[in-house]
């Protein structure tokens, strides 16, 4: 894994006593959990895989089997391990492919924008009590100690349902897309902003809700590009640390990260280029 602008990167936990470095992780959840450390797993695309203090583990944007670039292992969806939070940001493909699976096999919710899950459950893609409906601002508790909000994302959103009488495909709305701001037991908190182009919103969101990690994807035609994503990062965002996503996996979508970090220029955002399988700890 490389490092851009390396060095020291410092988070808040409670009263902004922050520390620790950014290392590969080598432990599990219950390790994590022992140390009061916060490990993410990229798995490709916009799929991450947060493993919290607390010991819970959250699945975000998982299409595991349709994405090429996903790390062999993880193509069986019970490597996850047990989840414990299931997040979709919006009903493209690229994103809710195997979140359905998932569900059913951990037994829990799958948490998607509300008028996303209402579509699913009039398809009986899940049980009604697997589909929480919830929208944009305010907080929601979906698992002990993990506090969670959803924000904007200036994208759109349709699911691609097989009919099973037709064996057809069709198309249904999707709800509006978001993103996530995810606070874990300790304070800590992530923004994965799904699939977004840049809106000046992210300044207030940022100032607001404080994420020590943003996951913002870079690869253009259907997301921001490296030039947008830096613009975001350094004017309006400002994070200490940026983990660069939904590149080099869908068509079109080919921005390599070294673009960013070229656009981005000297700063004191630390960004960090993973590949798919690769794990960092906070």
């Amino acid at each position: 894994m490389n490092f851009i602008n390396t060095g020291v990167v410092m988070h808040r936990f409670g009263l902004l006593k922050a520390f620790a470095v950014i290392v590969l992780a080598l432990a599990g959840p219950n390790a994590m959990a022992q140390q009061g450390k916060v490990e993410v797993l990229w798995l490709g695309h916009a799929a991450f895989r947060i493993a919290t203090p607390g010991g819970k583990v959250i699945v975000i944007d998982p299409a595991l089997s349709a994405i090429p670039a996903t790390p062999p292992e993880y193509k069986n969806l019970e490597a996850l391990g047990k989840v414990d939070l299931l997040l979709v940001t919006h009903g493209h493909w690229d994103h809710i492919t195997d979140a359905p699976a998932i569900a059913k096999l951990n037994k829990i919710p799958m948490y998607a924008p509300g008028d996303l899950n209402m579509a699913l459950t009039t398809l009986g893609v899940l049980p009604p009590a697997q589909l929480p409906r919830s929208n944009k601002g305010g907080r929601i508790a979906p698992v002990p100690g993990i506090k969670l909000t959803l924000t904007h994302a200036e994208h759109a959103s349709v699911y691609v349902w097989r009919n099973p009488v037709t064996n057809k495909d069709e198309t249904h709305p999707g709800g509006e897309p978001v993103g996530y701001i995810i606070e874990l037991e300790n304070g800590f908190r992530i923004w994965h902003m799904g699939d977004t182009g840049v809106f000046g919103d992210m300044k207030w969101i940022a100032e607001y809700y404080k994420p020590d990690v943003v996951m913002i994807p870079i690869g253009g035609v259907f997301t921001m590009d490296a030039a947008d994503a830096a613009y975001a990062l350094r004017e309006l965002i400002k994070p200490k640390v940026a983990i660069p996503m939904h590149y080099r996996t869908t068509p079109g979508a080919k921005t390599p990260p070294q673009v960013l970090a070229e656009a981005l220029g000297e700063t004191a955002i630390k960004v960090l280029q993973m590949k798919p399988g690769e794990k960092v700890e906070f």
